[in-house]
């Protein structure tokens, strides 16, 4: 059976949108540079939201578990990615024994939650000695500069890097990895030709209005591959690319 497509909400991406290629890429970068981390290991993915991220870490590991508070999340994930082990719980207090995962992923989440140091302190009770996090989330600098509250109304508190390090070894993690993720040469051709890709899009979305013909032939054209993950200069990065390791 062909599982229907999850309703756009605002809250999460979905691929197969023309007009949200532009997110659905940035966000499966993230998963193709830590997929290697998966290799031959048992994954919990951590607010796995529509399960393709989850389905793509399924090619490297052994297990995939995704988890999902939302109930319809969850029914889509088990129709349309039966690589996946689904399982419907909240985050506050992940439903797995301790020690008992060797990675946890937590990709573009944490910024949704109300208690973030809880949220950490589960995911390290649940790894096992020397088993990894693998975490994004927009990087607050450059996603709500300025800004007291974050722009998006789903994010509860948005981090910097030095913010996200500090969560992270305050929980008792080991840092292994603070990157970041930009734009490739091909994008930055279209911040150049467009003023910014990103507030083009914003434009859009606020007015209501139709896609302008060649901005949604630039958005559509975007692949993962137009990303970049790099150690240097990450409060300037998108979004904020951390591996942690249990002790």
């Amino acid at each position: 059976m062909t599982a229907d497509p999850l309703p756009l909400t605002g809250e999460r991406t979905v691929p197969g949108v023309a007009e949200e290629n532009y997110w659905f890429r940035r966000h499966e970068a993230a998963y193709l540079i830590l997929a290697s981390y998966c290799r031959d290991a048992v994954v919990l993915e951590a607010g796995c939201g529509e399960g393709y991220g989850a389905d793509l870490l399924a090619g490297t590991a052994r297990t995939v578990i995704g988890l999902d508070y939302d109930l319809l999340t969850t029914q889509h994930v088990a129709r349309a990615y039966p690589r996946v082990q689904v399982l419907r719980g909240n985050l506050a207090g992940l439903p797995l024994a301790s020690a008992s995962v060797d990675v946890v992923a937590n990709l573009q989440v944490i910024e949704h939650l109300w208690d973030q140091p809880g949220f950490l302190a589960e995911c390290l009770r649940v790894l096992r000695p020397g088993g990894r996090l693998l975490i994004t989330t927009p990087n607050r600098i450059t996603f709500s500069p300025g800004l007291d509250k974050p722009l998006n109304p789903f994010h509860t508190r948005e981090l910097s890097a030095a913010e996200l390090t500090s969560l992270l070894v305050d929980a008792g993690f080991r840092i292994e990895l603070m990157a970041g993720l930009s734009h490739g040469p091909a994008i930055r051709e279209l911040d150049a030709r467009f003023g910014s890709i990103i507030e083009a899009q914003v434009r859009v979305a606020v007015s209501g209005g139709a896609w302008p013909e060649d901005l949604l032939g630039a958005v559509k054209s975007i692949t993962s591959q137009d990303f970049v993950l790099a150690a240097s200069d990450v409060d300037n990065s998108l979004d904020l690319v951390g591996v942690a390791v249990k002790p």
